[in-house]
């Protein structure tokens, strides 16, 4: 386990490669930026990326930049529905991936579905990725999940994950009380946080909340009253509640600038660690999936 420092931090980078969340009004990162954004993780001891062959041009811009300092993480797509030719699939697309990651070798492969790991086509998908552990061009297999159910299905498949990427936030806490979290946490498998402000909707104002969430006013304004209430902003109440859970890995965070990731990397030093209530839990999933949101 590492520490509770920002060295628990792991930098998204899907806003390297996409317009991506619901509260980021800056677009696209440019590749300078990018380049200030990865120097600046370095120097504060975050040595960890996440990126994805999905997520536009991340992969590529990393692989222009350089980033040997760093342990980086991608995904394997999801398998196209009509693919025959699994292993031939896979195993182009892990090449494509490191092509434009512009390495050798990758600290860990997850998978974007993990349903793609079930029934027959999985077993040939598993076999892939344990042959290219095996000769050491990937460290750690693992999977990202949207959902705990996943992590059922995963545990009847006896396939056995390095690492598992997850969502959690103040309103999305089925990992903790599905008892995967403290399962995870008692097992050799990384747990690896993600959604930590639910696509940034945690971190928008009232008046900025898409018209979309009016249904969960009710839900919102208990955020906002006790943020109020205990005079603390929305980012470091995110952050203070992730950051409690001794057996959570890494916690991926994405930003657009230098500034947002200092800011970031400030709370994690810092010590003060206020309890969010579980009356901010919600089970709705047309809330806590961003999948589900009307775009």
């Amino acid at each position: 386990m590492s520490s509770s420092k920002s060295d628990k931090l792991a930098l998204g980078t899907v806003q390297f490669g996409l317009n991506y969340g619901i509260s980021n009004d800056n677009g696209l990162v440019n590749k300078n930026q990018a380049k200030l954004i990865l120097s600046q993780a370095f120097k504060s001891n975050i040595n960890t990326l996440d990126t994805a062959a999905v997520y536009g041009v991340s992969e590529r811009i990393l692989g222009e930049i350089g980033i040997n300092n760093f342990n980086v993480l991608t995904k394997l797509p999801p398998v196209p529905e009509n693919q025959e030719n699994i292993r031939k699939w896979a195993i182009d697309s892990i090449y494509s991936s490191m092509k434009k990651l512009n390495v050798s070798s990758i600290y860990a492969l997850l998978l974007h579905n993990s349903v793609d790991i079930l029934g027959e086509k999985g077993k040939v998908l598993n076999e892939v990725l344990q042959e290219f552990k095996h000769k050491g061009s990937i460290e750690k297999i693992g999977a990202s999940i949207y959902d705990t159910a996943e992590l059922d299905d995963i545990e009847n498949s006896d396939i056995h994950f390095d690492i598992i990427q997850a969502p959690f936030n103040v309103f999305d806490r089925r990992l903790e009380l599905s008892g995967w979290l403290s399962r995870l946490g008692n097992s050799d498998t990384e747990v690896h946080i993600r959604s930590v402000f639910l696509q940034g909707l945690l971190l928008l104002s009232s008046e900025a909340r898409p018209k979309y969430f009016a249904k969960w006013e009710g839900h919102f304004k208990l955020w906002d009253d006790w943020l109020e209430d205990n005079d603390i902003s929305s980012l470091k109440a995110c952050l203070n509640f992730v950051k409690s859970y001794s057996n959570v890995d890494k916690i991926i965070v994405g930003v657009t600038n230098v500034k947002q990731l200092l800011e970031i990397i400030s709370i994690f030093e810092d010590n003060d660690n206020k309890i969010t209530p579980e009356s901010l839990i919600s089970n709705d999933q047309l809330l806590i999936n961003p999948t589900n949101w009307l775009k």
